[in-house]
C-alpha cells in the first residue's frame, strides 16, 4: 500500500470529521474512530461517498480493549501508521454533573491519548515519516492564562489542566523520539462552531481542521514537539 495510513479520533463529527475529510482529500487512507462502531462506519460512509479510502474503527478512547483490538488491527493490516490524530476530548459542563469533572475529563483529554500513543509508538515509529497531533487548546497554555482576558474568562481548571497536560506529553514524545522521522505536535484548532464551541464561536469546523491538518502532513523539514495555531506558534 502507498498511501499514507491515518487514524483519527473522535471522528464522527467536527472537527474530528473535518480532519478525516481533508486528510482524505489529500489522497491518504483514513481510520475514521468514534465510540460506537455505527458512527464510526457512518462517518466512513460519508468519506467513501466523497471518494476517500476510509475505514470505520470502533475506539472508545478509554477502553483498552479497543485500544489492544486497534493496534492489532492496524499491524496486522498496514504493519505501520503514518499519521495519529489524537481528536477526542471533552468538555464537561459541571452544573447537574454527577460524576468527578477533574477526573472524568483527564480521562478522555490526558489518559486517552497517552495510553493510544503508546501503544501505537512502535507503528508510528514503522513509518517513513511518522506524525503525531494532540488537540489542545490555548486554554492549556499556562502563559495565555495569565495573560489573556478570553482565556481567563472561559477556562475551566479540569479542561485546562488537562490541556496543559497533554501539551507536556507532547513535548515528552518529541524529545523520547529525538532523532528519529517521527514528529509530534500540539494544536489549538481555534473557537469552532461544535457542540462543544457553540453557536458563537467564529470558525466552521473546516476552518477549525486547518491546524491538526497541517501538522499531520509536515513535510521532512517540519517542526516537532511545538504548539501552533493556524501557521503560528503558541507559547505553552
Amino acid at each position: 500500500m502507498t498511501n499514507k495510513i491515518a487514524l483519527v479520533t473522535g471522528a464522527g463529527k467536527g472537527i474530528g470529521f473535518e480532519i478525516a475529510r481533508q486528510l482524505g482529500q489529500q489522497n491518504i487512507t483514513v481510520l475514521a474512530a468514534a465510540r460506537t462502531l455505527a458512527a464510526a462506519e457512518e462517518a466512513a460512509e460519508k468519506l467513501r461517498g466523497e471518494g476517500t479510502e476510509a475505514v470505520g474503527v470502533e475506539l472508545e478512547v478509554t477502553n483498552a480493549a479497543h485500544i489492544a483490538e486497534l493496534v492489532r488491527s492496524i499491524g496486522e493490516a498496514y504493519g505501520r501508521l503514518d499519521i495519529l490524530v489524537n481528536n477526542a476530548g471533552i468538555w464537561v459542563e459541571t452544573s447537574g454533573y454527577d460524576g468527578d469533572v477533574l477526573r472524568d475529563t483527564f480521562e478522555v483529554n490526558t489518559f486517552a491519548p497517552f495510553h493510544i500513543t503508546e501503544a501505537l509508538l512502535p507503528l508510528l515509529l514503522n513509518s517513513e515519516a511518522g506524525r503525531i497531533v494532540n488537540q489542545s487548546s490555548a486554554l492549556g497554555s499556562i502563559q495565555l492564562l495569565l495573560t489573556d482576558e478570553l482565556a481567563q474568562r472561559i477556562a475551566t481548571p479540569a479542561y485546562s489542566a488537562s490541556k496543559a497536560a497533554l501539551n507536556m506529553l507532547t513535548a515528552y514524545w518529541a524529545q523520547k523520539t529525538k532523532g528519529t522521522k517521527l514528529k509530534v505536535n500540539s494544536v489549538h484548532p481555534g473557537l469552532v462552531k461544535t457542540r462543544m464551541g457553540g453557536d458563537k464561536a467564529e470558525l466552521t469546523a473546516a476552518e477549525g481542521a486547518y491546524t491538526a491538518v497541517r501538522l499531520a502532513t509536515l513535510p521532512e523539514e517540519g517542526p516537532t514537539g511545538g504548539f501552533y495555531y493556524l501557521d503560528d506558534q503558541l507559547p505553552w
